[in-house]
């Protein structure tokens, strides 16, 4: 299979969806939709909605009906990203390759450019699944449950407090980048099951996948912190270094994480293994992702 071209494709269906569902930067007040749009535009991975739409497809859909869902994923995954940024929270100045939204606007429009994101994306999946009131009642609740102050907000929370003390211990450690990382990309495969009617049992071993691939993503991101450059990743590197923040890097050293990385990259290789469907393509992907870190 050829990653590159399929990861592309559905990238680029994601970039038809944004501008789809999401209002036009001049819709008034043009200021706030403008900098909702700034963000959104400015590129990234798109690795949760891509994962979504993959997920979708292991059930057999090929057409847009999981789209709506992928962009409110990536919706909700921007606005955190606007406010992780912020001068209260980690305070950068480069996201995406370009400056922050607080940095390009003012504060006070990121902030709030950013709760309209997180709002948005509630609307959407009730408005673009309303003629089927129990799927869309299933991916609001995995969404906001995901999105709530047991998971990515609570992830964040004891992110800060670690930051705060300064010796955090491991199993703090695996808190925070359970729920501040793997539970989107767990979520987003997940919600890509709901979309393709996927039974329970699938859909456990979908986010067990998810677990393991956004653990293993987040340690590969604390690793190339300390080995790669800003120009590469389009985010200040070096700066949990500098700050002295946890990650896997600091508590374990750069030769445990990237055995961590492997470890749990064959875990979520297995569990997409064992899916309906030909996973092929989230195999070799999470194998790529973990490649980064080489």
């Amino acid at each position: 299979m050829d990653v590159t071209n399929k990861l592309n494709s559905l990238v680029a269906r994601v970039e038809t969806g944004l501008d789809q569902h999401v209002p036009a930067a001049d819709t008034r007040p043009a200021r706030l939709h403008a900098a909702m749009r700034y963000s959104l535009e400015a590129g990234g991975k798109r690795l949760r909605p891509a994962l979504l739409l993959s997920a979708a497809e292991l059930g057999g859909l090929d057409g847009d009906e999981a789209l709506p869902a992928a962009v409110a994923i990536e919706c909700l995954h921007t606005y955190s990203l606007i406010h992780d940024d912020l001068p209260c929270m980690d305070n950068d100045d480069l996201r995406r390759g370009r400056p922050t939204v607080h940095k390009a606007y003012d504060e006070a429009t990121a902030l709030l450019a950013g709760d309209a994101l997180l709002t948005h994306a509630f609307a959407l999946l009730a408005e673009a699944y309303a003629d089927r009131p129990a799927l869309a009642h299933g991916l609001i609740r995995e969404l906001a449950a995901t999105a709530g102050s047991r998971r990515l907000i609570g992830g964040q929370m004891a992110d800060l407090e670690g930051e705060a003390k300064g010796d955090a211990t491991p199993e703090e450690l695996e808190f925070i980048h359970l729920n501040k990382t793997a539970a989107m990309i767990e979520t987003a495969l997940v919600m890509g099951g709901l979309v393709a009617g996927f039974d329970v049992g699938q859909l456990d071993r979908l986010r067990t996948a998810g677990r393991h691939l956004g653990l293993a993503f987040q340690i590969v991101d604390d690793v190339l912190d300390v080995t790669s450059d800003t120009a590469t990743m389009g985010k200040t590197v070096g700066k949990d270094e500098a700050t002295e923040k946890t990650t896997y890097v600091r508590i374990h050293g750069l030769d445990a994480s990237r055995r961590f990385i492997t470890e749990q990259t064959d875990a979520a290789v297995a569990a997409f293994s064992a899916l309906p469907g030909d996973s092929t393509f989230l195999q070799t992907l999470a194998r790529n992702m973990a490649s980064r870190a080489a």
